[in-house]
């Protein structure tokens, strides 16, 4: 049976806990001013900031150069398939933060499916991929979806390298947030090395007089706890030694002399908690506890330290899992002293049961799968990858679907493994788990702030489709209060086009919203004022967030996945190769492009294009060069238009991500004398396209220009040509949403020429989103073998209506 719904959690703190006599056991009576602040505080935060999360589920833990990474998205509201969300942003970056590729994706019914085409030049190593909404930015972005990825490359066996740790720092965190005269207290600490990984330290805290006053070892991924009763006038330091040899000296924060001290021991279906105090006067005798979940209040209760009212339980059997914040309050509505614990809860994921239809391990042999899901499931998402189990390892503990939404999305702070705590309910685990709540700060929102009437402040809206932006002048600068703009809206991927008018406010400001195109929109715009000519009107467009190519620090280390076996990894990396060299020949074959002359009559250095885009090291050189300034784009891309007119390049492959051979070497491709991603130049419409040139072998002007190099200069003012039916109107280009590709799935119950290549896929099935046959809570999914595969590894995750998750990891 299914554990109580977040919906239904919700109606129980409302009609039950505060029902019964929890809270009066212990004296509460009808709140006053100061504790209905404390609430009235919380519930507008709650009200007016709905916190969104994001998960990717991706096919895979690593991948190679030339492979395609699929991922579907999760996107909750308060915990809830956010039904409402439509724009998903997504990045690819390198370990510098810098941006490799980053894409906009369509979300519906609060999921998306997306994929990054790895180019077969990607320099290999250690990769993140961050994923998150637009109104998500308005937060912390440690609460942003992250993922570390590993690249390698096929050909050469190459995985990127991880720089050896020299250093070692270690961290310490008196529970409740400080230490106290005279109050015992638990302190836990945290040991990384310098690369971000935990390691096992051990030690000893001493006080001034180098008295030894507590012991130092590690119980789990860098982490373990002590207790310390601060005497007056002392100081601590703890001097540690890691498992390398190293010793270093720590100083412990220092004690305060008055306040409080919040001790919790969690017992799972009870929590009990201990107010701890030193120095405080009589103003301070009345205290009030509240414990929170998801930001809902689920208990309160009155502290009265003259009385001896300093302790209670919260009972927690009929609570969710998740992370449960407890604050202490003085009478003036400041936060004393705070903890989080975390309530793990049995049968509270979703149950999935899977069993083989068909199973067939012969090569290319068909099979079928079937998957019975909860009742539940009838508004969800699941997603499913089936993988080579003997070819593609697997971290076991890695952050999945469960973790991310029950645990990491919802703390600060790196965990390490965070599938672990989730294996089991044995008392080590627990205590463990307990370890990363002691060392891990809980920050949705801060009770100083939000007492204080002080909320974050939303720079970005809650997007439901792609918006349009900016502000109308005059000649002479003024703001147009009384006018709008028109817009003419073509897109070229499906020749569609639309008409649009917005007017301006009282401050010149212009709001086209939730445009739904995919690829790129050709925008026609005119400013107009009541009874002036348009062209008295100035239009300015607001650059929106994600066309700033930034490089971001992310709070999350860089950390590869655990090392796998030799013989794993190097028959992975044989089979990538081998299938990238079958993928190209499944797409298109490779054509050998025939010598053709290209004799025009060569125009003043004045008048040439080339003048006037290429510069340095760009200008002149030995190759071929194509003006597209009076050319008008029949082609579908530059790569398509360069097809049989360069002798010995060679371009292969889909025209949306083709391979390039020149002289048996991949040439550098620029965009506006940049080095770019052949996938970034492909997506360019050729309407944009002012000049090509192509360099033949070396090129000079770049790194990696040893094969040659093709370079792209994008239009300029005066050569935009324009719409003919678009007369009089200015043109801008707007990016939409990316075009998925559809994985490929052969079906070699049909005969085609192209099964004759040999089969080399590692991921033999993905499904962002499996359909459901909502009359026997079911369904089906067929795939065929490889040509090698002998144990299938099939990865479930999903997400119900209510929000709740399960993951299943099954290998046949």
């Amino acid at each position: 049976m299914q554990r109580t719904s977040l919906r239904k959690f919700r109606a129980l703190l409302i009609a039950g806990l505060f029902a019964t006599g929890i809270v009066s056991a212990l004296g509460f009576t009808r709140p006053d001013d100061w504790t209905e602040r404390i609430l009235k505080a919380l519930e507008k935060f709650t009200n007016n900031y709905p916190q969104e999360k994001v998960y990717l589920h991706f096919d895979r833990d690593y991948y190679s150069a030339g492979e395609t990474m699929w991922y579907s998205a999760y996107i909750t509201l308060n915990e809830q398939p956010a039904v409402g969300a439509r724009n998903l942003y997504a990045e690819l970056r390198d370990a510098k933060g810098a941006i490799v590729q980053k894409q906009l994706v369509v979300a519906n019914e609060g999921g998306a499916a997306g994929e990054f085409t790895l180019p077969e030049n990607m320099k290999p190593g250690l990769y993140q991929v961050r994923a998150y909404t637009a109104w998500m930015l308005n937060f912390d972005s440690a609460f942003l979806f992250y993922k570390n990825i590993q690249i390698m490359d096929p050909k050469t066996g190459k995985t990127g390298e991880t720089p050896a740790a020299k250093d070692f720092s270690v961290q310490f965190f008196p529970e409740g947030g400080d230490l106290i005269h005279n109050v015992s207290s638990l302190v836990a600490f945290k040991a990384i090395d310098q690369n971000g990984y935990p390691m096992k330290v051990a030690g000893a805290v001493r006080d001034s007089k180098d008295k030894q006053v507590g012991l130092i070892e590690t119980v789990h991924d860098g982490m373990g706890s002590f207790e310390l009763k601060p005497e007056p006038g002392e100081t601590y330091k703890a001097v540690i030694q890691s498992a390398t040899g190293q010793q270093k000296t720590f100083e412990l924060p220092a004690a305060k002399q008055k306040g409080a001290v919040l001790k919790v021991y969690n017992r799972g279906a009870r929590v009990f908690y201990l107010a701890g105090f030193n120095g405080l006067d009589t103003s301070m005798n009345k205290m009030l506890l509240i414990a929170q979940m998801q930001n809902q209040v689920v208990y309160r209760a009155n502290l009265n330290v003259e009385e001896g009212q300093v302790s209670g339980l919260i009972p927690a059997a009929e609570l969710p899992s998740g992370i449960l914040q407890l604050t202490l309050f003085d009478m003036q509505g400041r936060p004393l002293s705070e903890r989080i614990v975390y309530l793990k809860q049995k049968n509270d994921l979703l149950d999935f049961m899977l069993d083989p239809n068909e199973l067939n391990k012969e090569p290319r042999g068909r099979t079928e799968l079937v998957l019975q899901v909860p009742d539940s499931m009838k508004g969800g998402r699941i997603s499913v990858s089936v993988t080579d189990a003997d070819q593609v390892a697997q971290d076991p503990y890695a952050n999945n679907i469960i973790s991310n939404t029950l645990l990491t999305s919802d703390i600060h702070g790196y965990v390490h493994n965070p599938y672990w705590y989730f294996e089991n309910d044995s008392t080590s685990t627990l205590a463990a788990l307990d370890l990363v709540m002691l060392t891990n700060g809980w920050r949705r929102f801060s009770w100083q702030e939000i007492l204080q009437d002080k909320f974050p402040k939303l720079t970005y809206p809650y997007e439901q489709g792609i918006n349009i932006t900016g502000t109308a002048r005059t000649a002479g600068g003024q703001l147009v209060t009384d006018g709008n703009v028109s817009f003419l809206i073509r897109i070229p991927i499906d020749s569609s086009s639309a008409f649009a008018s917005a007017p301006v406010d009282g401050q010149g400001r212009f709001s086209l919203s939730n445009l739904l195109f995919s690829d790129t929109a050709n925008i026609y715009f005119q400013g107009n004022m009541a009874n002036k000519k348009w062209k008295d009107v100035d239009v300015k467009f607001d650059r929106h967030f994600f066309d700033i190519y930034t490089t971001v620090k992310t709070p999350v280390p860089l950390l590869p996945p655990p090392p796998m076996n030799n013989q794993v990894l190097k028959n992975y990396l044989a089979t990538v190769n081998e299938g990238i060299g079958v993928n190209k020949m499944i797409n298109n074959r490779p054509i050998m492009l025939k010598e053709v002359n290209i004799n025009a009559r060569k125009p003043t250095v004045a008048e040439t294009t080339e003048k006037r885009y290429a510069s340095g090291m760009f200008s002149g050189g030995d190759g071929y060069t194509f003006d597209l300034t009076e050319e008008p784009p029949t082609s579908f891309n530059v790569f398509q238009y360069l097809q049989s007119r360069v002798p010995g390049l060679q371009i292969g492959g889909d025209l949306s991500n083709p391979s390039l051979s020149w002289r048996g070497g991949a040439p550098g491709v620029y965009l506006d004398q940049m080095p770019v991603d052949v996938s970034m130049v492909a997506s360019i419409p050729m309407a944009d396209v002012a000049l090509i040139k192509v360099f033949r072998p070396p090129f000079m002007g770049g790194m990696g220009g040893g094969n040659g190099a093709i370079a792209i200069w994008t239009r300029r003012g005066g050569d935009y040509k324009g719409d003919p039916n678009a007369k009089g109107m200015d043109l801008v280009k707007k990016g939409g949403y990316k075009i998925i590709k559809e994985f490929y799935s052969p079906d070699y119950a049909v005969k085609k020429a192209v099964h004759a290549l040999p089969d080399k896929r590692l991921t033999l099935y993905w499904n962002a989103s499996l359909r459901l046959d909502t009359t026997n809570q079911t369904t089906r999914f067929t795939f065929y073998n490889n040509d090698f595969t002998k144990n299938y590894r099939v990865v479930v995750e999903a997400m119900d209506q209510y929000g709740r998750v399960g993951r299943m990891v099954k290998t046949f």
